[in-house]
Formats: C-alpha cells, sequence, structure tokens
C-alpha cells in the first residue's frame, strides 16, 4: 500500500485497500489470510475462495493481460523508476504482478507458495525487470499457464492443499483467488503511477467489466 496520501486516496477510489500485516492483540497476520483476519477482527462477512474456474481464468486473462499493455507503454527509464511505497522499481512491480499468479499455479507442483519460492523468483526474474519485451514475453507465458491449468479440469491438482504466504493452508485453487486479489490491487498502483509520476494515462486500461467481481482486501481492511 502506497503510504503517500496522494497513493491512498486514488486507490481508495478505485475501491483498493490493503496493509501488509495486521496485528490484533499479540497476534501478528501477514498478508490477506482470511481464515485468520475474519475471526481476530470480528468481521461477519463472507469471502468466497471457491471453485468457479471458467471465471477465475477469464478474469486472470483480463488482468494479466491489462499488466502486459500497460508494460508495453513504458521506457526502460520508467520501468527503472522507484516507486514510493516499497522498495521496488516500477519494472519490479509489474512483474510481481505477474510472478505470483506463477506461483500460485506451480503450487501444485511444488506443493507450497513460500518466501523461499517467492524470493527464488525474484532472483531467477531480476535481469528482466527494465525490459519491457522481456517482461510482456514472461507474461504471456505466465497467462497461457495459468489460464490452461485452471481450464484443465485437473480436479486433483486445483484442490490440493499448500501452504502459502498469502492465505495459509489453502486448496491451489483458493491460492490463485487470493492472488488474483493480490495482482489486481498492485495492477491499481501501477496505473496510480503511470499517472500521477509519470503523467501517462494508460491507454488500455483494465475496464469495469474486468475488474467485476474481484474483491481486494478493502472488504477485511
Amino acid at each position: 500500500m502506497a503510504t503517500d496520501v496522494d497513493a491512498r486516496e486514488y486507490l481508495q477510489s478505485r475501491g483498493v485497500k490493503a496493509a501488509p500485516v495486521t496485528i490484533v492483540d499479540d497476534e501478528v497476520i501477514i498478508g490477506y489470510y482470511p481464515k485468520k483476519l475474519l475471526p481476530a477482527l470480528k468481521l461477519d462477512i463472507k469471502v468466497d475462495l471457491g471453485s468457479n474456474t471458467e471465471w477465475l481464468a477469464d478474469k486472470y486473462d483480463r488482468i494479466l493481460g491489462a499488466a502486459i499493455r500497460a508494460t508495453g507503454e513504458l521506457s526502460r527509464s520508467r520501468l527503472e523508476q522507484q516507486v514510493p511505497w516499497r522498495p521496488q522499481t516500477l519494472g519490479e512491480l509489474i512483474i510481481h504482478i505477474l510472478s505470483f499468479p506463477e506461483l500460485a499455479w506451480l503450487s501444485h507442483v511444488h506443493g507450497s507458495m513460500s518466501t523461499e519460492d517467492m524470493r527464488a523468483s525474484n532472483e531467477r526474474l531480476q535481469g528482466i525487470a527494465a525490459d519491457a519485451d522481456a517482461i510482456a514475453r514472461y507474461g504471456e507465458d505466465v497467462k497461457r499457464n495459468v489460464v490452461g491449468f485452471l481450464r484443465s479440469n485437473d480436479t486433483t491438482s486445483l484442490e490440493r492443499v499448500v501452504p502459502a504466504h498469502y492465505g495459509g493452508e489453502v486448496t491451489v485453487i483458493e491460492l490463485l483467488n487470493i492472488i488474483l486479489r493480490h495482482s489486481t490491487h498492485h495492477l491499481n498502483q501501477v496505473y496510480w503511477f503511470m499517472d500521477e509520476h509519470l503523467g501517462i494515462n494508460p491507454g488500455s486500461p483494465a475496464t469495469e467489466q474486468d475488474l467485476e467481481g474481484i474483491p481486494t482486501p478493502v472488504e477485511l481492511i
């Protein structure tokens, strides 16, 4: 979440608000972990982490496609600019949007989406963070793999329970639902940074129809 007040107001206007850590009494809850957040915050709501794979496949196709289109509007110098709310360049933030869905997908093979998995992914991809074409190629690969997996009807893999930094003990389909919210949240941050810091009005951003039905942590935090 951007600490900049203008960034916060912009994201809230788009229905996005999040924090990386929630502390309730002495309990520290990291990330978007609804199974812990709901009882800890005494929230009488339901967060759907269901198994509508076709809906999820369509949304990943739309959101990852939007991130790839945004990348195509950015030069190397702009991709290398630091964002104000986390120790990342804009290019690294876009890779973050793309790599987390890949990690969630691969969890059905690796058996986890841990901090070690995320660290290894960051190291593997750090060389392309300033190259828009390379990011786009990587994004297309991720989109194809994730969408194809969701449409594969591989029930055994989709329902495998994995430990994840985001969500705790979840099935792979639940994890992919959570990461869709995560990537959408960061995509909104990219749009804000392009508009407010780079003077770029995204030419083909995610539409209201693309974003419809994708809740972000605003329901919980």
